[in-house]
């Protein structure tokens, strides 16, 4: 839960974040997620109130209220997000009662968010993090202006850029997207999203009860989309367009949509001639295993995917349903079985996360990072060429024609000098 509330809210970029806890807590989720900034830094910086033995017997709220007035005179934040962990849960700490005498002392909204790891898993963590910004954030500003166009992107952190994919063609179609939560937000929007006409949820259901708390308390619908796929982003505008009902919005839409797919089809055409006809195995896990699924497919490529014991059978039936009626769905889940798989299949690449990198070696075939989004997004139409560049540039590294190749002292009758 206490990495999960982190990672939802560090990306609101001038805000501080604080961990009330030992300074090993805030080093555990720090930097695993790329989500970038188009504006400050701040969120990069880790700040933590280091509690030790002594502060575990006798409290560490003082040395929290200390701390936070040291960072607002030094760093001058817009807000400061205060973090419990799991010692200072244990013992109680009254971080509600620190950061109401920190806001009153500093005038910087200072809010708690009680996120203690033992709590529950990750989906709470989200959860804990959405009531956050609802109970203290939203609907504590106005913005300048509004539009009957504003709408709000939620549960898009902005990894490796991926919101940055999709802002120019909400604005191209004349949308406002009136704050971003959380990827790439500052806090200032956060503050004001209660005026915004819709709420996208954006590939992720993490944030789905904040989304519903705004429905019920400011009256603004959600709906559920993604941006990753041409079929889906192409979706996603569509029904933007349809909640924000105007149909000349509707009509630009469907031409953007004309524009951008045929954009992306000629650009893949040179992709296709190299790539059609290779077949990888997928190993199903991040959610951007259905895009490469759907890239693939777009290729030319075949497919044979992998499911493991952590899939439902929602996924198998979406493998499926984008595999058709000749793909071929296996459960393998040690690296002897896939091994032995590439080898009786003929694969030519193997996608999965960094634990089967060795697999693929032993086999001497391409691998591709399943989680290299981490620095490539794959979002929106962009996404999709991107996908098709890792892949071209997975089978046609330089390296593949010297690994293919025979041994010096294999072949014919070398001398040892020759060696």
């Amino acid at each position: 839960a206490f990495d999960s509330a982190m990672i939802t809210l560090v990306p609101i970029t001038d805000a501080a974040h604080v961990v009330h806890g030992p300074s090993g807590c805030a080093a555990s989720i720090w930097g695993s997620y790329s989500s970038l900034s188009s504006d400050s830094m701040l969120y990069k910086i880790r700040f933590s109130s280091d509690i030790d033995e002594n502060d575990i017997i006798f409290g560490g709220a003082k040395k929290l209220y200390k701390g936070i007035l040291e960072l607002a005179r030094r760093y001058k934040p817009t807000a400061v997000f205060v973090y419990s962990t799991c010692i200072t849960a244990l013992i109680g700490d009254d971080i509600e009662g620190v950061c109401k005498d920190a806001t009153e002392k500093t005038g910087i909204p200072t809010i708690p968010v009680h996120c203690p790891g033992f709590i529950g898993n990750q989906n709470l963590g989200n959860r804990v993090a959405g009531e956050a910004l609802l109970e203290h954030v939203i609907g504590t500003a106005e913005p300048d202006t509004s539009t009957p166009y504003d709408i709000n992107l939620i549960g898009e952190h902005n990894i490796a850029g991926a919101i940055w994919n999709v802002l120019p063609l909400l604005e191209k179609l004349g949308i406002r997207v009136l704050a971003k939560i959380t990827g790439d937000a500052i806090y200032k929007e956060v503050c004001y999203a209660h005026r915004a006409k819709l709420n996208v949820i954006l590939s992720s259901k993490a944030l789905i009860n904040m989304a519903k708390g705004m429905e019920k308390k400011y009256g603004i619908p959600y709906i559920e989309e993604s941006i990753y796929g041409i079929e889906q982003i192409n979706q996603c505008l569509r029904n933007i367009a349809a909640k924000l009902d105007n149909s000349d919005l509707q009509e630009r839409t469907e031409k953007l949509i004309v524009e951008e797919t045929a954009a992306i089809d000629e650009k893949l055409a040179l992709f296709i001639t190299r790539l059609q006809g290779k077949l990888m195995i997928l190993s199903i896990g991040s959610f951007k295993s259905w895009l490469i699924i759907f890239t693939a497919k777009k290729l030319g490529m075949e497919v044979i995917a992998i499911l493991t014991k952590n899939n439902t059978e929602e996924d198998r039936i979406r493998v499926k349903s984008l595999l058709g009626q000749d793909g071929i769905i296996l459960e393998q889940n040690t690296p002897e079985e896939i091994l032995q798989l590439i080898n009786e299949n003929l694969a030519d690449m193997l996608i999965a996360d960094k634990r089967h990198q060795d697999t693929s070696l032993t086999a001497r075939i391409p691998f591709l990072d399943i989680n290299t989004e981490r620095n490539h997004s794959y979002a929106g139409y962009v996404g999709i060429l991107e996908v098709a560049r890792e892949l071209y540039a997975a089978f046609y590294n330089p390296v593949w024609e010297q690994v293919y190749q025979p041994a010096p002292w294999s072949v014919g009758n070398s001398s040892e000098e020759d060696i």
